[in-house]
């Protein structure tokens, strides 16, 4: 096969992959499974062992032929998961909370000491019993290491859901973790040095060997994670160098790639490298915001590899009952052991039975980690299909049942720990601004200012209005909700952000009195008609039927507009009647809508609707709506759309607003008997 048919055949997987992950993950979701099992999921259907094996026209072997080797796919995509595997690694090391790891550095500690020891023995140990080999034969040491990891992705959006990130278990389960990961990663480098002797067939180890691998490992790890945490700054200085916030960001994942080579290069894995990388950002000020823009790159790598780890399973020999036995057994001992090796340590420092089962339970998760370093052993040929199958098999249980018993435990009356905990030292503001547009035009300007003053600001979650803002040792956590916005932060911080919000709010009153002495909306109001204005039949296609009134009975604004309202509740199109009527009624009082020409277009934006609404009402002998002319107003077009929703609000009020400049259609549609001609009329493209 020559380069170019090489090339397409792995463009063509990478674009089924994509397709097919993101259809897995949606999936699952719905029966609120985290998105990676479906993701797997999803290799595991369309790999060379399911689906993708079967001969197709063009395709002799499949979408996806068995590859040659010890990998069930091309190398080429293989070489895809590698450097997604890395950049996965990279964004936990960012992610990693040092201060966090630091303060709860002892109980931490020794919980994720307590569940990697655990792990390690007894994973190693079920190993020995039913394969019948030596405890330092590779296979047993990697299904060591392999049950030592955590997914704390999976537990830390459990205890985010119940409110729980920041009570005693809650704190002590990350710290933990963080250990978890941190030790899980040198183990890997020990084994792996292990194993490389033993494979290179030089014979037992000695217990002085094995010392000398763990310790030249150890200083490896320890000595890049040292110059990476002392030089942290000035590497995030140098990174700044470049201004555009895209490029330091990609030159930061360039720095995890480079580093993951040189790990490889010394006979450790790639991954370490590439957590350090992040570890070492981590406290820096642009960790958030390298997070935020590497973020399309993560989601397009990170799924691609879950999705090739799904492919390399056998899927014949993962339910044979050979695999399915040893798989239960071994995913019975890796819950046992982290339930077992992190809750004993608990109940030693200061948590009772309650807190050290929730703490036991919020560990049992395996994932990303454990999924990696199978890959690593598969690849390098000491797993076979068999056992990969049986830590996959491990990787879905530990991941399926750990939500609902951390979940449980969580639901458990009474505190974790046999004492009352001290609250932080974080303090909160809130401001309310009574409307939403003034909340939303404060925090533009608040995160704008901030930006100004050298803060990193990160859009954490734009659907729930919550941003991150960061600078050396301060740490903003800004929280906009409908008409107002919520700050936390260190005590010793709020003086700060109390004088930014109060510089804020001056800035923006002397700009809307600015606003107010150069600007005349009515003059504006005016221009607004224009017959060249854009309109289309799918804008007008808004108008319907049953929300015509060709006879209005009311006689003033006030019951027209409530009388327009209520058809739109008659028809259904409303899940709130008193919201939307306060909210259109509070746009009248800002400004009538009374147009020229007899024409009025009340509107406003509402929680109260869920999509865009358009009613029509006629009233013959006019009323008097404040218009711009004066007139009576005859027509009234109200339109109401959601708050939040993006719609096409504006672009329906210009296209009517330019249909209707037309003075013969406009009067043919105030004279229109029916509700459907009305219906015609508006529809009519002049």
């Amino acid at each position: 096969m020559n380069i170019t048919e090489v090339m397409s055949e792995l463009v063509l997987q990478i674009g089924i992959i994509l397709f097919a992950v993101r259809l897995g993950g949606k999936l699952v979701k719905l029966a609120g499974i985290p998105s990676v099992l479906g993701e797997l999921l999803a290799g595991i259907v369309i790999g060379p062992y399911a689906l993708g094996g079967i001969a197709l026209p063009g395709f002799p072997q499949g979408l996806f032929p068995l590859g040659a080797g010890t990998l069930a796919v091309s190398p080429e995509l293989y070489g895809f998961a590698t450097v997604a595997s890395i950049i996965l690694l990279f964004a936990s090391g960012l992610e990693t909370d040092l201060g966090l790891f630091l303060r709860y550095s002892v109980a931490g500690g020794l919980i994720g000491i307590g569940g990697v020891v655990f792990s390690f023995a007894l994973g190693d140990l079920v190993g020995v019993a039913i394969m019948h080999v030596p405890f330092m034969d590779p296979r047993c040491l990697f299904l060591g290491i392999l049950s030592t990891a955590t997914s704390v992705g999976i537990t830390a959006r459990i205890l985010s859901d119940q409110k729980k990130m920041g009570c005693a278990e809650g704190v002590t389960i990350l710290a933990a973790a963080v250990f978890d990961d941190v030790l899980g990663i040198i183990m890997l480098a020990v084994v792996l040095g292990i194993v490389a002797i033993i494979t290179d067939g030089q014979g037992s180890l000695s217990l002085g060997g094995i010392l000398a691998i763990a310790g030249k490992a150890f200083g490896i790890w320890l000595g890049f994670t040292a110059l990476g945490l002392i030089l942290s700054k000035r590497i995030a200085a140098f990174l700044k160098l470049f201004k555009n916030t895209f490029e330091f960001s990609i030159l930061a994942l360039g720095l995890a790639l480079l580093l993951a080579g040189v790990f490889e290069k010394q006979g450790l894995a790639m991954i370490i490298g590439a957590y350090i990388a992040g570890l070492s950002l981590s406290k820096t000020d642009i960790a958030a915001l390298i997070q935020e823009r590497i973020h399309g790159i993560y989601e397009f790598f990170v799924p691609l590899f879950f999705a090739v780890m799904g492919m390399m399973v056998n899927v014949r020999e993962i339910i044979s009952p050979p695999v399915l036995i040893f798989g239960a057994v071994y995913t019975l001992v890796a819950i046992l052991a982290k339930v077992a090796g992190c809750g004993i340590p608990a109940l030693a420092l200061g948590f009772n039975g309650r807190g050290a089962l929730r703490i036991g339970m919020g560990m049992v998760p395996r994932g990303e980690v454990a999924l990696i370093i199978a890959g690593i052993g598969l690849a390098s040929g000491i797993l076979d299909n068999q056992l990969f199958g049986v830590i996959i098999l491990m990787t879905l249980i530990t991941t399926l049942v750990a939500p609902p018993l951390l979940s449980a435990s969580l639901k458990i009356p009474g505190f974790g720990t046999r004492k009352p905990v001290k609250a932080d030292d974080s303090a909160t503001m809130v401001w309310d601004f009574h409307t939403d547009e003034i909340a939303d035009l404060v925090i533009n300007t608040l995160l704008l200012n901030l930006e100004s003053e050298g803060f990193y600001v990160q859009m954490m979650n734009i659907g729930e209005g919550l941003s991150q803002a960061r600078k050396d040792a301060i740490s903003l956590s800004i929280t906009k909700a409908e008409r107002s916005i919520t700050i936390v932060t260190a005590k010793v911080d709020m003086p700060f952000v109390k004088t930014a919000m109060y510089e804020v709010i001056l800035a923006l009153s002397n700009a809307i009195q600015k606003l107010k002495d150069s600007a005349d909306p009515k003059a504006m109001q005016k221009e607004l008609f224009d017959e060249d204005g854009r309109t289309s039949q799918d804008m007008l296609s808004y108008i319907q039927a049953d929300c015509v009134v060709p006879v209005l009975k009311g006689n003033t604004k006030a019951e027209l507009i409530t009388e327009l309202v209520g058809v739109l509740a008659d028809q259904g199109k409303l899940q709130d009647e008193a919201e939307v009527l306060k909210d259109v009624l509070a746009r009248e009082k800002t400004m009538s809508t009374g147009m020229q020409h007899g024409i009025a277009l009340p509107h406003a934006k509402s929680d109260g609707v869920k999509e865009l609404c358009v009613v029509v009402g006629i009233k013959q002998e006019g009323i008097d709506f404040e218009s711009l002319d004066g007139e009576k107003t005859k027509l009234f077009i109200l339109v109401v759309s959601p708050r939040k929703l993006s719609g096409p609000h504006l672009q329906f009020l210009a296209a009517v607003g330019a249909l209707l400049k037309d003075d013969f259609l406009r009067e043919q549609v105030i004279k229109a008997d029916s509700r459907e001609a009305v219906v015609t009329l508006l529809h009519k493209i002049q």
